[in-house]
């Protein structure tokens, strides 16, 4: 059986890693974040709720269905004292409406079914002119081969069968600029990039890493027998000349506007 990413083993897994700086110049070219108020829908383990606090947010909310996401979460800010944690979910946050500056919603929507009851619920708890940042992984993103720089090609290549599970979990952009353009927001900016997940100097640090599944919901498909195979496959790829490796990811980013 497939591992629930959420349970509370796994509960740290998703606060191990620093936001990249392509994706700090990215919402900085775009949004203005200082002395702002945000939430952060689907927070995880508390990433980028730090990388707004450290841009200059005044408060910043974290949203997450699982209670050991927000455990680790709470963890990974503990030094913070604009941040808060509350269990709450993309269509039903628990947040006042009309109260929030900027809402970020990053590796989120592959997990959801209804785009706009998400985005329904992002606009009622925004102010008006608020910024909603939607972040995720189009199929054109997720298809990309294997290298390494793009490990992620790598899982599909071993284990096809994963390919119509990753694809039908994503959304391509026209969907996610007609959700956005149906309940009530005006499309600002579509953006892609590749973002930086981690420096690996050894082919250690490489399998470790894989085998925690550390940030990588896609392999909670996987038994542990078949991820131990992934990791063969893997480093059967990569030699010593290839470290230190820069693995990155591809990413779609719609940054939108809600109208009065």
């Amino acid at each position: 059986m497939p591992i629930n990413f959420h349970e509370e083993n796994n509960r740290m897994t998703y606060t191990t890693r620093n936001a990249d700086e392509s994706w700090v110049s990215l919402i900085q070219n775009n949004v203005e974040v200082i002395g702002k108020q945000v939430v952060d829908i689907g927070c995880g383990g508390g990433i980028y709720t730090k990388a707004f606090a450290n841009m200059g947010a005044s408060h910043i909310t974290g949203v997450d269905f699982s209670l050991e996401m927000i455990k680790g979460a709470t963890q990974n800010c503990i030094n913070y004292d604009n941040v808060e944690f509350v269990q709450g979910d993309a269509y039903d946050t628990k947040l006042h409406k009309t109260e929030y500056d900027i809402i970020l919603e990053r590796a989120l929507i592959h997990h959801l079914d209804d785009l706009n009851k998400c985005f329904k619920e992002a606009n009622r708890i925004l102010k008006n002119n608020g910024i909603l940042i939607v972040q995720d992984r189009t199929p054109k993103d997720c298809l990309m081969p294997g290298n390494e720089s793009h490990l992620r090609g790598y899982f599909f290549e071993k284990y096809p069968n994963l390919v119509h599970k990753e694809i039908a979990r994503r959304y391509d952009s026209l969907e996610v600029r007609n959700a956005l353009e149906t309940n009530g927001f005006r499309l600002f900016s579509e953006s892609q990039i590749w973002e930086k997940r981690r420096i690996y100097n050894d082919v250690e640090a490489l399998r470790q890493d894989l085998q925690g599944r550390t940030g990588r919901s896609i392999l909670h498909e996987l038994t542990d027998n078949e991820l131990k195979e992934l990791v063969f496959y893997i480093e059967s790829k990569m030699d010593e000349s290839h470290f230190p490796i820069v693995e990155k990811d591809s990413w779609t980013v719609w940054v939108a506007i809600k109208m009065c």
